[in-house]
């Protein structure tokens, strides 16, 4: 089969994908974008490469482009249907998609993690409200950069709020609360991003109340500007998110994030943990588009891009053997 290129890579924010196509550029890798805002395939289009990489982002809603989120699903189900391989594919993207099944595989796999409660009515989220220990945070269940995340104080506030701001039940009518963890403000919490399944670095994000943690210098800029990615509802006059290199990680931390991008078959994942009060480690969220800070990598001595192309080297190979293979077959 002859393909267009070695590799396809899915994305919709025009700036993430940014140092991704300059690398594969500067290493002189054929590939081809595929811009998923406007788009449309044929089940009888042959793939344009043996191998895709996708970048696709829960928080497409928040920038107009909410279509890019089922497109992007669709297609990819229809080319793992045929053989082609997607890293990052649609296990691993239904899952970000979904703050529930998150919660779910956590509670599953054993992970100490929030309580959540789902729900598409007030109405059925007031007959548990004797479950829920409020102060609670609100969540969209399709999250990404923090957008529309909320500290709730009670019913009566929720109640307020989604009467104030209906836009909060988009894209999907679905809303959860998560319980919610005091933890210390100067430490804030540690996000670990993996690639392979093994552990990239680790980085504390300080986040002086905003939710928007996007690592992306474009959404958290290094000298504190204006992010091309600001959501609304965050604090604007809070200071800018801080990011530090953080290298005395613990061992059970890596090993739960390890198990947790296996589970979740993310080849490219960032899992976040917060610190209680009391010091246990509670994971809360698994994030499969993971924008890397290259100041944060380089800090170890990489460049992270690098480190992302040197793996989807790895794996175009990979998929030319098995192509190879499946042709003798």
């Amino acid at each position: 089969m002859s393909h267009l290129a070695d590799l396809a890579v899915l994305f919709e924010h025009p700036e993430w994908q940014k140092p991704l196509f300059q690398t594969l550029d500067r290493r002189g890798i054929r590939y081809v974008r595929v811009d998923l805002k406007k788009a449309a395939f044929s089940d009888a289009d042959m793939p344009l490469a043996p191998l895709y990489f996708n970048q696709a982002s829960p928080s497409a809603y928040v920038r107009g482009n909410t279509r890019a989120v089922p497109y992007a699903l669709a297609y990819m189900r229809a080319l793992q249907s045929r053989g082609v391989r997607v890293l990052n594919g649609a296990d691993a993207f239904a899952l970000e998609l979904s703050k529930t099944a998150q919660a779910a595989l956590l509670r599953e796999l054993g992970v100490p993690a929030p309580r959540v409660w789902t729900f598409n009515d007030l109405e059925a989220i007031r007959a548990r409200t004797h479950e829920i220990p409020f102060p609670v945070l609100l969540k969209p269940e399709q999250g990404g950069s923090g957008a529309r995340i909320m500290l709730v104080e009670s019913l009566a506030h929720l109640e307020a709020l989604l009467a104030q701001h209906p836009e909060h039940w988009l894209p999907d009518n679905l809303l959860l609360l998560q319980e919610y963890f005091p933890t210390d403000p100067e430490r804030g919490i540690v996000r670990m991003e993996f690639l392979g399944g093994e552990l990239l670095y680790a980085m504390r994000v300080i986040s002086h109340g905003r939710f928007n943690l996007c690592p992306a210098p474009v959404c958290n800029p290094e000298d504190g500007a204006a992010a091309v990615c600001e959501i609304p509802t965050e604090k604007s006059a809070a200071p800018p998110v801080e990011f530090y290199p953080y290298r005395e990680v613990p061992p059970q931390a890596v090993a739960v994030g390890k198990r947790i991008t296996a589970a979740g078959k993310l080849d490219v994942g960032g899992i976040e943990y917060l610190e209680t009060q009391d010091g246990r480690l509670v994971f809360y969220d698994i994030n499969a588009n993971s924008n890397l800070r290259p100041s944060i990598a380089q800090t170890f001595g990489f460049d992270p891009f690098e480190r992302v192309v040197d793996f989807l080297v790895q794996e175009m190979k990979r998929s030319a053997r098995l192509a190879a293979r499946t042709a003798f077959a």
